[in-house]
């Protein structure tokens, strides 16, 4: 079952990264601006644990936004250490621009039932958390 799942995840994103091409923005960088176009400005910090990917690639992903003029970061008033990111307005411009991406949902599960789609989340998240669950375990 996990091999399915790693392949279910990495064709959704090769249609991601497909589809985002022609933009210049990859599936990480689409994530950050999603947040950002859908959420609002947000802590720099709080984009590691959302995404789940390590501190670094955060960085890595936020300096290219930035330096591509996406998004801004703008020190926190009360922690000059911690950034808070919002979409540029030639960033949120790029994002009206791109496609919708829930196509690829639809595609992928378009033919099952809401009840399989819940039951498969739910299994799939359970496993999840037990399997952080013991790694957290062990490290104490």
């Amino acid at each position: 079952m996990g091999a399915w799942a790693k392949r279910c995840y990495f064709a959704g994103r090769a249609m991601m990264e497909e589809k985002l091409k022609p933009y210049g923005i990859g599936a990480t960088q689409w994530y950050v601006m999603h947040q950002l176009a859908q959420v609002g400005p947000t802590m720099q910090r709080e984009l590691v644990q959302l995404l789940q990917i390590e501190r670094a690639t955060t960085s890595i992903v936020i300096s290219t936004l930035v330096r591509k003029g996406l998004v801004e970061q703008v020190q926190d008033g009360g922690d000059q250490r911690q950034k808070l990111l919002r979409l540029t307005p030639t960033g949120a411009a790029l994002w009206r621009e791109m496609p919708d991406l829930n196509f690829i949902r639809d595609t992928a599960f378009s033919d099952f039932s809401d009840t399989d789609i819940e039951t498969t989340a739910r299994v799939l998240k359970a496993a999840t958390e037990r399997l952080n669950g013991q790694l957290k375990g062990k490290k104490a």
